[in-house]
Parts: structure tokens; sequence; C-alpha cells
């Protein structure tokens, strides 16, 4: 009986460190914490307890009658989350707000069973755009080359677990190749583009928004592109319209590509680990999204 007992919870052991959405989850709560105790966020807690539970809520009564399915809170928080870290408003009810239209992108836009956009993305996207009481916030972050680092390490394990490291590192390779291009045709020191680079919310989106393998491209080589784009756009947002939140408007923008792309670049749709590897007992995960 205790060998049974000490075999079941090292089955369970294996199947928490083969999800990349508990270490999501745990590295963007660890830098909501960052934020709030050494950048002085100005996030009152109770607008992070709306947010979080609206998106829960919602997810709860949309896989009870829409999917019929168990209740699976890991993929809502990470969305919740997301938004906490980049969604700044005077209003605790378009917090609420954000977390519902987060869940409800993901079961009204929908492309052959695959979510559109980034759930996180388009609430963030959204709610910005259609009140003024709301805004991104980018520029919290600032540009640290110890946040840099700290994030690249935290983002680099998420993305490698989730096997969607390439489209991180695509992203983060053609915008800088982009801000070189731009500091050598103005003739600025290649300090500008080395300091661009190390921008907190650019990490947070490279890592954390659009390496979600849920709403990215199937196939590498499609991924790599997708990744391109999101980078030119948002570059071209940045540098010609003045919008510093331009990468991350470029996701939303981007992002009805993704079923083109899937078309012309074939490759497995990405699922969530459901079942623990290396074991004679099966245990589901979770129901597929």
């Amino acid at each position: 009986m205790v060998t049974g007992l000490v075999q079941d919870r090292s089955v369970w052991l294996r199947g928490l460190l083969a999800d990349p959405r508990h270490y999501q989850i745990a590295t963007l709560s660890t830098l909501i914490l960052i934020g709030l105790f050494a950048y002085s966020f100005r996030l009152p807690w109770w607008h992070v307890v709306g947010c979080v539970g609206s998106t829960l809520t919602t997810q709860f009564f949309a896989d009870k009658f829409i999917a019929r399915r168990p209740f699976d809170a890991r993929s809502p928080l990470i969305s919740a989350l997301s938004l906490t870290l980049l969604l700044r408003t005077g209003s605790v009810t378009l917090s609420i707000a954000a977390g519902i239209i987060v869940v409800l992108s993901k079961y009204l836009l929908r492309w052959r069973g695959k979510h559109i956009f980034n759930p996180a993305n388009f609430g963030l996207v959204i709610v910005s755009l259609l009140f003024g009481a709301a805004w991104i916030s980018p520029g919290q972050w600032g540009a640290a080359p110890v946040l840099g680092i700290l994030l690249l390490g935290l983002g680099g394990i998420v993305t490698g677990k989730a096997k969607r490291w390439d489209v991180s590192l695509a992203l983060l390779g053609s915008y800088g190749a982009l801000l070189l291009g731009r500091a050598l045709w103005l003739g600025d020191p290649l300090s500008i583009p080395l300091h661009q680079m190390q921008s907190g919310a650019l990490l947070v989106f490279a890592f954390f928004m659009i390496s979600d393998p849920k709403t990215t491209p199937d196939a590498r080589v499609g991924r790599v592109l997708f990744a391109a784009l999101v980078a030119t756009v948002g570059f071209t947002i940045q540098f010609t319209l003045y919008n510093s939140a331009g990468i991350i408007l470029a996701l939303i923008l981007c992002a009805p590509l993704v079923p083109l792309i899937d078309c012309v670049f074939s490759g497995q749709r990405y699922a969530w680990p459901k079942f623990f590897p290396q074991t004679e007992t099966s245990y589901d995960l979770t129901p597929a999204e």
C-alpha cells in the first residue's frame, strides 16, 4: 500500500512537471510580485481579484454549458495573470470585463477548432481600444539588464517546455535586426538598440504571449515566419505611429493569418500533455481545448 502511494505521488509529480502551464503560472505570478515590490506597479489587489475571478468564473460556465467538459483553471489563469501584467485601468469593472472577453474570444473566435487570437492579447487590446479608462502599460517594466536576464531565464524554461522557443527567438531576432538597422541608418550608437532589446515588456511578450502554443502556427517554419511578421508590424507601429505598444498591437493584427499559414505549412497541432509518461496508469491532465 505504501509502495503504491509513493508510486502515485511520483506519477502526479511527473505529470506536474510535464505540463508547461504550471511553469508559466509560477513564472507569471513571480513577475507580478516583482512588479509590485521592485517596480512599484500601481496595481490594486481588487483589480487582480476582479480580473482573475471573472476569467475563472466565465471559463467555469463556458466549460459546463458550452464545451460540456470538466473545468480546468490553468489556461484561463495564465490569461488573467498576463492581463494583470500589462493592462492598467482605474475601473475594476473594466478589469472584470477584460477577463470575460478573454474567455469568450476562445469560444467565439475559432477556426477549425483552433483559437484565432491569443486570448490575453485579444482582451488586452480590445479593452484598451474601446475604453479610454484602460490602457496598455509596456513602459512600466523599464529596461534593466538584471530584469532582462531574469526574463530570458524564466521565459526559456517555459518556452522550452512548450516546445515554442523557436517563435520567441525568431521574434527577438527579427525585432533586434530591425532595431539595429534603424540605428545604423540614423547613425545612432549601438547602445540604443541594445537598450531597447532589454525592454521588460518586449521580453514578457516574447516568452509569455506570442509563444502560446495554442495560437501559433503548427509548423516550425510557419512559426518563424509569423514571428518575423509580428516583429515587422510591431516595429512599424512603434516607430511610424509612435505607439510604444506596437508589438502587442501587431499580434492581434497578424493573428488572423495563422490559419492561412497552417494551410501553407502543415504541421502537427499542439495539445497539452494529457498522460503521465512511463506509467501503466494513465491520468487525463486536461480536456482538449
